[in-house]
């Protein structure tokens, strides 16, 4: 095969999943740390059900008015959850709010798709998304906006980690938990409606989510595990490049696919490396007690 047309097919592709997926990792540890699994990919299905909307108002896909009509439902979402969450676990915990409403979203992207003509093929459109003909300028756009969001998060980083470790700390330190709250899901609304729109729903999904679940398995501190997120994210991107050009595979399912693998591998390596340290204790206890018992000689 000519490396040459290779590179042609897959450089963007190659920048979109290299350089776009490293912030979605970071709020993947934001979202793992809260407990709200499912918060991401409730996200991105309200950002879907508001393309749906715009599809049946009569817009395109690549319309921009599509984009404004998505994102302002997710902000409705953004709102929604922000002010769902309670620094006080009730009789219902927020992740089965944000359960509904993936499952209420999802019912009614399916509903509307129905009205729209082509809405089986829309759907798996938005499901799996289009990241392997993904164009320069959309790459390029969204580097700007993700660098953009990136620094927004960076400058209150310290905020948002103790909201998102201890919500009660932050409450008592003066901070406004709700506002800051819709601030952390509004940039988060814009990030999901912006990749689901290249990437689809379930690659959104798994960069946000597994990536985070790997540095959290294998470190401890904040930025051991963004660096680890990062490297499990790239090293998914290319196996799954790879693998779908070589064997005609979807592009989307082929980098999931790689994340589930490797998420695999790191459960794997956590497991083996708390065996050890187990082990290890266990060893030094013996030894701490054997010396006990040994008298002094004379």
């Amino acid at each position: 095969m000519d490396l040459q047309t290779v590179w042609l097919v897959m450089k963007w592709p190659l920048a979109a999943s290299l350089l776009l997926p490293p912030l979605l990792v970071y709020l993947g540890l934001h979202v793992v740390k809260r407990e709200v699994i499912f918060v991401d990919l409730a996200l991105a299905q309200v950002a879907t059900l508001g393309t749906c909307i715009a599809l049946l108002a009569g817009y395109h896909f690549d319309d921009r008015p599509t984009f404004w009509i998505s994102l302002a439902v997710t902000f409705v979402g953004a709102a929604f959850f922000s002010w769902t969450r309670s620094n006080h676990k009730g009789d219902v915990p927020q992740e089965a709010i944000i359960g509904i409403t993936f499952v209420v979203a999802a019912a009614g992207v399916i509903l509307l798709l129905s009205r729209v003509a082509g809405g089986k093929e829309e759907l798996e459109h938005l499901l799996t998304g289009d990241i392997l003909n993904v164009s320069a300028r959309e790459v390029g756009q969204r580097a700007v906006l993700f660098a953009i969001l990136g620094a927004f998060y960076g400058a209150f980083h310290r905020r948002f980690v103790l909201i998102s470790s201890d919500p009660d700390a932050a409450v008592a330190s003066g901070i406004r938990v709700l506002w800051w709250d819709f601030l952390f899901y509004a940039a988060f609304a814009v990030i999901v409606v912006s990749f689901v729109r290249v990437a689809g729903v379930l690659l959104t999904f798994a960069y946000l989510i597994v990536p985070a679940v790997c540095g959290a398995a294998l470190a401890k501190g904040w930025k051991a595990r963004l660096f680890i997120g990062w490297l499990v994210a790239a090293a998914a991107s290319l196996i799954g490049l790879v693998t779908s050009y070589w064997l005609d595979l979807p592009t989307g399912a082929a980098i999931v696919a790689a994340c589930g693998l490797l998420l695999i591998l790191a459960g794997a390596a956590a497991a083996i490396r708390q065996r050890v340290v187990q082990q290890n204790a266990v060893e030094s206890i013996v030894r701490v007690e054997s010396s006990r018992t040994v008298e002094p000689s004379a």
